[in-house]
């Protein structure tokens, strides 16, 4: 297939102005999720479509599977991106895309554009609904549809976010969160500074010239042990609607905090703390997902900790360490590995956190066996379904 593009005004034609401007509009929706597109593949989607018909969806998602697609990223992340655009499944937003068909029913995505509101909730954008020629359609069920604007909020639980769009603004949210978590601690330190005590013996040697009159005082200076956050994220199926976001997240406290690590298991632990210190989050997540094969299978947690406790505890561990497990609690694994464990663990920290999801789901109850073991040993069993719950993490860790 040629991709010479001094052809395509001819090439092109039969397929119309407002279909080229839709494949168009799709190929510059891959490259905000980065993909690598540029003029050539554009050019080809669209003699793809001419020779194929956008009627037969699952033949052209095939076609544009292998056209579009450069890394497994792309591959694992593309499906969610054709069904939403082409066929409007899991949207919860129709935006006008410039340039589509007046007239046009088909759901279509922008991009988010580069104004944002106040807040961590504004941050994450609006939902709104418009006609695709961006004038008001002035039927009753269409001004319904026009006024209605559904925010995806603080309190909104990541698993219910099935918008690509939103579920990115939800990620990049979240990894801001992290990094504004930083400066609030930073801020908390500075202010108990302001109450330092008057060391005497210093300030009066200091003043013996001036007949011990204290013109210049002395204060006790007080070593800070800067806090360590040790992060163990359970990357197994039953947390793969959450995963992502806490993946962000890490990268963000990774990235803000000068003393963190960061480990992901599931049947076993991996230590990917290299891997998301890397400054682009997408490259840091493709390097986490080599190091972690095996994401999105079973659990096993009371052994993943014994391998943590056994090869990494020494070197990562402090006086001012606060580990944080984010996982569900469900363990596949012996259930007495997993008491020893957390037990041996909570002798060598001083906080362990452990951020349970389903807490925020009406009606739960720690009913899960490994859970009630862990529990006698954790400091703090909070909820971390959205961003509220991340961020209520502030004000705790400013504490240790």
């Amino acid at each position: 297939m040629s991709c010479c593009t001094s052809h395509a005004p001819e090439d092109l034609d039969p397929l119309g102005d407002a279909i080229l401007k839709r494949i168009a509009a799709f190929a510059k929706l891959l490259r905000d999720h980065d993909f690598i597109v540029g003029l050539r593949e554009s050019a080809d989607a669209a003699r793809i479509a001419a020779e194929i018909g956008v009627e037969r969806a699952s033949v052209l998602r095939s076609a544009f599977k292998a056209l579009f697609c450069s890394r497994a990223s792309d591959w694992q992340a593309f499906d969610a991106l054709f069904e939403s655009f082409w066929l409007g499944k899991g949207m919860k937003r129709v935006l006008k895309v410039a340039g589509a068909a007046p007239g046009s029913t088909r759901p279509t995505v922008s991009s988010p554009a580069g104004g944002t509101g106040q807040g961590e909730a504004s941050e994450l954008g609006e939902e709104t609904t418009g006609t695709a020629d961006g004038e008001a359609d002035e039927g009753p069920e269409a001004k319904n549809a026009g006024a209605s604007r559904l925010e995806v909020s603080a309190t909104t639980d990541f698993r219910k976010i099935a918008d690509p769009v939103e579920l990115e603004r939800a990620h990049a949210a979240a990894e801001r969160l992290a990094r504004m978590m930083r400066a609030r601690l930073t801020r908390r330190k500075r202010a108990r500074l302001k109450g330092r005590r008057i060391d005497l013996r210093a300030t009066m040697r200091r003043n013996v010239a001036t007949g011990g009159i204290p013109i210049s005082l002395r204060f006790r200076q007080r070593k800070e042990k800067p806090l360590r956050l040790v992060m163990l994220l359970d990357a197994s199926g039953s947390m793969q609607l959450y995963t992502a976001v806490f993946t962000r997240f890490i990268h963000g406290v990774l990235d803000s905090f000068h003393e963190a690590e960061a480990f992901v298991f599931h049947t076993r632990l991996a230590h990917v703390s290299a891997a998301m210190k890397e400054k682009n989050a997408t490259r840091a997540l493709e390097r986490m997902s080599l190091l972690s094969q095996g994401v999105g299978g079973g659990t096993r947690i009371g052994e993943c900790l014994a391998t943590f406790n056994q090869w990494h505890a020494k070197r990562v561990l402090n006086s001012r360490s606060c580990v944080m497990i984010l996982s569900d609690g469900y363990d596949t694994g012996d259930l007495d590995v997993l008491a020893r464990e957390v037990k041996q663990l909570r002798r060598r920290c001083r906080r362990i956190v452990w951020l349970n999801p389903m807490i925020g789901w009406d009606g739960y109850q720690p009913e899960a066996r490994a859970m009630q073991l862990a529990m006698p040993y954790l400091d703090l069993f909070a909820p971390a379904h959205n961003l509220e719950s991340l961020a209520a993490l502030g004000p705790y860790l400013a504490r240790v």
